[in-house]
């Protein structure tokens, strides 16, 4: 299919040729019929990307600081792939559409295939011919309402979430400054509400506009005839409510808001403009600030828009969803009449042409629309007690062909996932190594199976995993996806003869792990590794090289300063991900046992309040121990990984992959250090320790034993959390 997408780098614009998205439990396939151009944030976004890098810079401060404390805690090698990975790639456009249903996933019994839907969300409801939206990201549309003027629906919900914060009564006198495509619908919707509305642009030609959908008087910011009209109408004490619509970089909107507001009055923010809000002439009339997020309740809340719980209507009138059903049933009643705003209708295929004649000012345009071609749809309608270290058993039966001694070379890898950390800490190390030939990347989203192919020069992109687990010359799978869907997947590469590299967690559970051991007996297939990538940084294999044999038990201690993640991360999706540690913890645990030489039998848990910061302690067979601090309250300043190794006399010392030292005794024996930006946590070895082992039949990485009991220990500090006691590994017999 096609997808309309810039390079943030470049800032070129293209119609690209991209995998069509598979159709996920939890939402429908819809083929688009018209997608909406936001004429303000699109061409804000489009402009941007043109800028230098030092505009880019400028433009986003906030990312700045994140690259800053990056480099701080990953180095500047990972962070500067991390960023280029990001600004070189493709990114989608669009938000708002009006399609038809061609596919329904599971668990949807509202809409089924032929409905007609308008979509929402700036990763769902994209300039594209087919896009995955999640249920509620989308609403049923009106018999009778064009698709053309159901494809309004996003910016729609955006304009009416705004007028809702306003809460504006019968009688009420309003204003609104600027009358973009947002203007003028909050203009329209005042108007449905009984309110009289005042507007404010620089442009006449939208002034006109909006007198002609309802406004009662518009003109210039600095024309006396604005500041005329609300003295008339509010008998000089002002307007109940100012609505800014406006962007750009111009303090002027908020300054004419406080000057024509009435004593008390509300100021709404919808836009993004600058808001150096002037401290007196807000104070003395103690005007009501209020911001508008988006298409309303729900927004940015991935439980809401991506795992489809809805907020109880008693306690939520609105949210997107019922704001976009509202605002659909408005067009249909027509209390809202959308024909006027549309400037231009393009041809899906002309869309750059578009995008470069509004962004050269040749076209002059309110509303755009795209037209796509309509193709009929085919597709059907588818619908704290000890803990058990499960243990390996092999079927005995013979590996399958992709799993023997290879004298074939190279070896063919499929991805299936290419998020961050695939594209910054995998995939670098894999393109262009001697003996490898990346050949297919699967993605559930199409954009980011084409940006993959583009970038790493995989031969083939595609949403279809039964495709490439069928495809008997792919000798392995990386598994690098969400961690709720590593055992699955795992599972179903093993069965298919492949050998998986899986990143950590390998399972969030005890019964997807005995699941995916399930899978090695029945098929015989125990190729698997885990990412557990740091027993294989250089710097912690030489420090243990140095500190030689032990003859007496051990003491660890690892401090793990995890920080805080940002609101919205997906690590924070404990309901369906996890806990943070059950999907970072194995890390620690693997790189304690691999120094320690041993798989622990026990393990006790506590954590501080709300469970922020844990303190998990190990026990092994000779009596060693390991403390695993791991906390999120620390300072951002302080390095990530610290860890100290107590034996026989000596000690190990690691500074976050930075330094490491040896003492033996009085005198320190052996340090080692390297510039921050030569940090390595081992990636590049582990990937080279798998491909061995594939091509040559040899022995995995690390034992799958090994592995098995790691994510036991791992699962059984949340049985610790909750039983408040020390857990028993208990080993299968």
């Amino acid at each position: 299919m096609k997808q309309v997408v810039q390079n943030y780098k470049s800032g070129e614009l293209a119609v690209l040729d991209v995998p069509v998205p598979g159709c996920k439990p939890g939402g429908v396939l819809v083929r688009t019929a018209y997608s909406l151009i936001s004429t303000g944030t699109e061409l804000m976004k489009v402009s941007e990307a043109g800028m230098s890098m030092l505009g880019k810079a400028r433009s986003r401060p906030d990312q700045v600081a994140k690259v800053v404390q990056s480099v701080a805690t990953n180095g500047v090698p990972a962070t500067y792939r991390k960023v280029m990975g990001k600004l070189d790639s493709y990114t989608p456009l669009g938000y708002s559409l009006c399609g038809v249903v061609e596919q329904v996933g599971a668990g949807i019994d509202d809409v089924k295939v032929g409905d007609v839907v308008a979509c929402a969300g700036n990763e769902h409801a994209l300039h594209a011919e087919l896009n995955w939206v999640p249920k509620n990201l989308y609403a049923p549309v009106p018999d009778g309402l064009a698709p053309q003027h159901a494809a309004f629906g996003t910016v729609g919900s955006i304009a009416l979430q705004g007028v809702r914060r306003g809460e504006p009564q019968l009688g009420d006198v309003a204003l609104v400054i600027g009358l973009g495509l947002i203007g003028q619908l909050v203009v329209q919707l005042l108007g449905a509400s009984g309110v009289r509305v005042v507007g404010v642009d620089p442009d006449p030609v939208r002034c006109e506009l909006a007198e002609r959908v309802g406004a009662v008087a518009c003109g210039d910011p600095a024309s006396a005839a604005v500041e005329a009209a609300v003295a008339e109408l509010t008998g000089g004490h002002g307007v109940d409510q100012v609505y800014l619509a406006a962007g750009g970089g111009s303090n002027q909107p908020v300054e004419l808001a406080a000057r024509l507001s009435r004593d008390r009055g509300r100021v709404v923010d919808i836009g993004k403009c600058r808001l150096d809000l002037p401290w007196n002439a807000y104070y003395e009339k103690e005007l009501d600030v209020r911001f508008s997020r988006s298409y309303g309740p729900g927004r940015y809340d991935p439980e809401y828009e991506l795992e489809g719980r809805d907020y109880p209507i008693g306690y939520v009138r609105w949210t997107e969803r019922r704001n976009l059903a509202c605002f659909l049933d408005l067009v249909a009643r027509r209390r809202v009449d959308v024909e006027p705003l549309v400037s231009h209708i393009a041809d899906f295929d002309d869309a750059v042409e578009t995008y470069q004649r509004l962004k050269d000012g040749e076209l002059k345009a309110v509303a755009v629309l795209f037209r796509y071609p309509q193709h009929a749809g085919d597709a059907g309608e588818t619908q704290a007690p000890a803990v058990t270290v499960p243990a390996v058993r092999r079927s005995g039966k013979a590996s399958t062909p992709a799993l023997a001694p290879a004298a074939k070379t190279p070896v063919r890898l499929a991805f299936v996932g290419a998020g961050n950390y695939a594209t910054s800490m995998l995939l670098p190390h894999l393109t262009g190594r001697d003996g490898v030939e990346l050949s297919t990347v699967v993605t559930t989203t199409a954009l980011s199976a084409a940006n993959a192919k583009r970038k790493f020069g995989f031969a083939d992109a595609t949403t279809d995993l039964d495709a490439v687990l069928g495809d008997k010359s792919i000798d392995a799978v990386f598994v690098v996806t969400r961690h709720s869907s590593h055992a699955e997947l795992t599972r179903r590469a093993l069965l298919a003869g492949k050998a998986v590299f899986v990143e950590k967690p390998l399972a969030l559970t005890e019964d997807e792990l005995a699941g995916v051991l399930a899978a090695v007996e029945e098929s015989g297939n125990d190729r698997l590794q885990v990412g557990f990538n740091r027993r294989f940084a250089p710097l912690l294999q030489e420090a243990r090289k140095r500190l030689g044999a032990r003859t007496g038990p051990a003491s660890l201690r690892y401090l793990v300063n995890a920080g805080r993640l940002q609101h919205g991360s997906w690590y924070l999706q404990q309901g369906s991900e996890g806990s943070r540690f059950a999907g970072e913890g194995g890390h620690f645990i693997d790189t304690a046992s691999w120094l320690l030489d041993a798989d622990p039998v026990s393990v006790y848990a506590v954590a501080t309040s709300g469970n922020e910061d844990l303190q998990v302690v190990l026990h092994y067979p000779d009596g060693s121990t390991a403390t695993i601090s791991y906390v999120t309250t620390g300072a951002a300043g302080f390095p990530k990984e610290t860890l100290d190794l107590v034996a026989d006399g000596k000690v190990l010392r690691l500074d976050d992959f930075v330094r490491a030292a040896v003492y033996d005794g009085s005198r320190k024996r052996w340090v080692s250090s390297r510039l921050p930006k030569a940090r390595d946590k081992g990636q590049n070895a582990e990937l080279a320790a798998f491909i061995k082992a594939v091509r040559t039949g040899g022995p995995m990485p690390v034992p799958l034993e090994s592995l098995v009991a790691t994510t036991a220990a791992t699962l059984a500090v949340q049985a610790g959390l909750a039983g408040g006691a020390p857990v028993t590994l208990a080993r299968a017999r």
